[in-house]
């Protein structure tokens, strides 16, 4: 039995624990949580995600708890779309049910630590880093120099009851700042963000729910009654960190996964997706090959893909939340939409 231990018990972590052969394996996960948490937002599964979960026998359950996203727009905060858009098949799931489909897909032999692990196990086996932005296996793999770094945005998010109505659905662009509304299982997704002051450690919920209410109330009437019906107890407020570039994934017998590895901006929403991609890639390399090998195809298949993720993600970040050249922006997205609509209408009618 080759020895794994697994710091970190969130998506990737958990992904990992459930797709290595116990057979193969002797497995630990150190967790500082001493449960699943109760609160948290709609990720959106994306194909490639959905694949991963497939691979975990999870897609069904996920379907079946999750809600469908098919359609939304880019809009201004007035609620005027700029962008129509068609998603492929989405599916958005509460993290904390996804946590709970995944935790019950870990074999019971896994063996559970609870608390937070200060320096790395001095063991022969596997290491492997799941612990998230902030790191342990990355600052003790890689040095000082690969801590994470605090960006300027907040993000607050939360679910309310209710389903949003289409035409409502998408995230709005203002100048400075995103708000995002999806359908979310039995309720509405939201999210926004903006540059802050608050934190950036620990962000006090109460008063990041009022500080954005004050920045949106020149938003649509659809903003506004989200955010009135929002509470602290079923929202979350955070500073956005982001993780350094990183070359490699892998040095000795310690591996990096999800966030602990490539960290980025949520504009792009796939850190969940490339989380749980991470650790059922990596998850069925080890099951088939040598450590050595399989670790070595892990860094090509992963390092490229997440880091331009992460590239790409910050820059869209950068776009959406400009603070100058907002109308020309603006017109810039409102022509691509136009486009789009156009070649939609020709495809429909070649039909």
């Amino acid at each position: 039995m080759e020895k794994v231990d697994i710091i970190g018990g969130g998506i990737a972590g958990l992904a990992l624990a459930g797709m290595l052969d116990p057979g193969k394996f002797e497995v630990t996960i150190f967790e500082q949580r001493p449960e699943l948490p109760a609160v948290g937002t709609t990720l959106a599964m994306w194909p490639e995600a959905q694949q991963a979960l497939s691979k975990l026998g999870l897609l069904g359950a996920v379907r079946s708890r999750g809600a469908i996203i098919k359609t939304g727009a880019l809009r201004r905060p007035s609620g005027e779309p700029l962008l129509s858009m068609e998603g492929e098949g989405l599916v958005g799931i509460s993290r904390p049910e996804l946590l709970k489909l995944l935790d019950s897909a870990v074999p019971r032999s896994v063996h559970r630590e609870a608390g937070r692990v200060e320096r790395l196990p001095d063991v022969a086996g596997l290491t492997v880093g799941a612990d998230g932005v902030n790191s342990v296996v990355r600052r003790e793999l890689l040095g000082r120099q690969s801590a994470a770094r605090p960006t300027p945005f907040l993000a607050v998010r939360g679910v309310i009851p209710g389903t949003p109505h289409k035409e409502d659905i998408g995230e709005y662009w203002g100048r400075g700042q995103i708000f995002g509304l999806a359908p979310a299982g039995g309720g509405s997704n939201w999210y926004a963000s903006f540059r802050s002051d608050l934190g950036p450690e620990k962000v006090d919920v109460a008063e990041a729910l009022e500080v954005t209410r004050n920045r949106y109330a020149n938003h649509s009437r659809a903003v506004q009654d989200v955010l009135a019906k929002a509470t602290p107890e079923t929202s979350l407020a955070q500073r956005i960190w982001i993780s350094p570039p990183l070359a490699h994934y892998a040095q000795g017998n310690t591996v990096l996964v999800g966030d602990a590895a490539h960290a980025m901006t949520p504009n792009l929403g796939r850190g969940a997706c490339e989380a749980l991609i991470d650790a059922v890639t990596l998850g069925g390399l080890l099951n088939e090959l040598p450590r050595e090998e399989a670790l070595a195809a892990y860094g090509r298949k992963r390092v490229i893909r997440t880091q331009l993720l992460r590239i790409a993600s910050s820059l869209m970040g950068n776009v959406a939340l400009a603070r100058s050249a907002q109308p020309m922006r603006d017109a810039l997205i409102k022509q691509v939409g136009k486009r789009v609509s156009r070649t939609r209408e020709k495809a429909q009618t070649s039909k």
